[in-house]
C-alpha cells in the first residue's frame, strides 16, 4: 500500500497527517555539512548522484519523515540550458544574466542531458534505498521564479530586474518563460520516470506580482508545465507552491494546474484556505520556520494551531518555507513528535 503522503495526494484524509520539510536535507544537519565538504562546491554536490542521494536519505534516517525530496536545486534547469552557474559562499547562487536577445540567444534550445541525467540517477539510487512506505519527491522551480534569478544573475529583494524586463520587453520575457516551461516540464517527466512519486513546482517569488502579471507569469506557465507532464504521465501527482500569493492566487494556480496539493506559506489564513479548497486539493504547510527555531512551548502551540485549523481536510504537515540552517535538531524532533502524538 502507498505511504500516507501519497494517499493524501490521492484524496484520503488522516487525523495524523504525513510530515516532511522543505530543505529537510541541508545545513542544519552535521552529516550534511560533512558530505558537502567532501563534494567541494554546491553544484558539485547536486550533480554527484552518490552524494546527492546520500544527503537526500540523511533526514529520513534521522527523523523518519513520510517523504524525501531529492537533493538538487531549481537553478539546475538554466544551468542545463547553458547558463553559467556558481555559488558564492554566504551569498547564494550566481548566474550569467539574460537581459536581452543576444544573451537569450546563448541559451540552448534543449537541456544538456549529461547534466539532468545526474539528477535522475540520484533519484534511482534514492528510490532503491528508501523504505517502501516513504515517498520520493522531485521538483523544479516555476518559470517566473527561475527567470528572476536568470535575469538578475542573483537573488534580489523585490525581483525588480525581472519585473522591469517583463514590462519593457514582454516579448523577450515571454521567450524566457516559454523556454523554461518546456525544459522544466521535461525535467519533471524525467524525474518521475526515474522514480519520483510526486513533483513539486516552487514559485518562491510569486508574491511580488500584481494580479495581471501573476496570471501571465505564474498561473499560465505552471498550468502549462502541469499539462505537459500529464500529457506524458497522465497520473502524475503535482504539488504547487506559489509562495506569498493571495488565496485567490493560490486557488487559481491549483485549479488551472489540476494540482493534487497546494503549498501555503505561514502568512496564509489556514481556516479560509480550508474552506476555499475543501476536498478539491490537499493543503501542504504551513508552520513558520522561525517557530521551529524558537522551540519549546512556542513551537508546541504553533504546531497545535496548524493541526487544529486544518483538521478535517487533506493535509500534509510542512513548513511555510524551507528549514533554516540555525534550526536546532532537537526542535525538529519535538515538532515531529508533536504532530504524530
Amino acid at each position: 500500500m502507498s505511504g500516507k503522503f501519497l494517499r493524501v495526494l490521492d484524496g484520503e484524509k488522516f487525523e495524523v497527517p504525513p510530515v516532511w520539510m522543505m530543505r529537510q536535507a541541508g545545513r542544519y544537519l552535521p552529516e550534511y555539512r560533512e558530505t558537502r565538504a567532501k563534494a567541494g562546491g554546491f553544484v558539485d554536490l547536486c550533480l554527484n548522484p552518490d552524494l546527492a542521494s546520500e544527503v537526500t536519505l540523511q533526514p529520513i534516517r534521522r527523523f523518519g519523515f513520510d517523504a524525501a525530496i531529492i537533493f538538487s536545486d531549481i537553478l539546475i534547469v538554466p544551468y542545463a540550458l547553458g547558463a553559467k552557474l556558481w555559488f558564492e559562499e554566504g551569498e547564494g547562487p550566481r548566474l550569467e544574466p539574460v537581459t536581452d536577445q543576444a544573451s537569450f540567444g546563448k541559451l540552448a534550445d534543449q537541456p544538456d542531458r549529461k547534466i539532468t541525467e545526474r539528477v535522475y540517477e540520484a533519484l534511482v539510487q534514492t528510490r532503491a534505498a528508501l523504505p517502501k512506505e516513504t515517498s520520493l519527491i522531485g521538483f523544479c522551480g516555476a518559470p517566473w521564479t527561475v527567470a528572476t534569478y536568470l535575469v538578475a544573475g542573483r537573488g534580489t529583494g523585490d525581483q525588480a530586474p525581472a519585473r522591469l524586463l517583463a514590462m519593457q520587453e514582454p516579448a523577450l520575457f515571454q521567450k524566457i518563460i516559454d523556454r523554461l516551461v518546456e525544459t522544466s516540464a521535461e525535467h519533471l517527466i524525467g524525474q518521475i520516470k526515474a522514480g519520483a512519486d510526486a513533483v513539486q513546482i516552487f514559485d518562491t517569488w510569486s508574491g511580488v506580482l500584481d494580479p495581471q502579471s501573476f496570471e501571465r507569469w505564474c498561473v499560465k506557465p505552471v498550468a502549462a508545465i502541469a499539462a505537459k507532464v500529464r500529457a506524458a504521465i497522465p497520473d502524475a501527482r503535482i504539488i504547487v507552491f506559489p509562495k506569498g500569493a493571495s488565496l485567490n492566487g493560490i486557488d487559481a494556480v491549483a485549479k488551472q494546474s489540476s494540482a493534487n496539493a497546494a503549498g501555503i506559506d505561514w502568512i496564509t489564513n489556514r481556516k479560509e484556505c480550508a474552506v476555499r479548497f475543501g476536498d478539491n486539493v490537499a493543503i501542504q504547510g504551513n508552520l513558520d520556520p522561525l517557530a521551529l527555531i524558537a522551540g519549546g512551548e512556542a513551537l508546541d502551540k504553533a504546531v497545535d494551531n496548524v493541526l487544529g485549523e486544518l483538521r478535517g481536510v487533506r493535509h500534509i504537515f510542512n513548513l511555510g518555507h524551507g528549514i533554516r540552517k540555525e534550526t536546532p535538531i532537537e526542535n525538529v524532533e519535538r515538532m515531529i513528535a508533536r504532530v504524530r502524538r
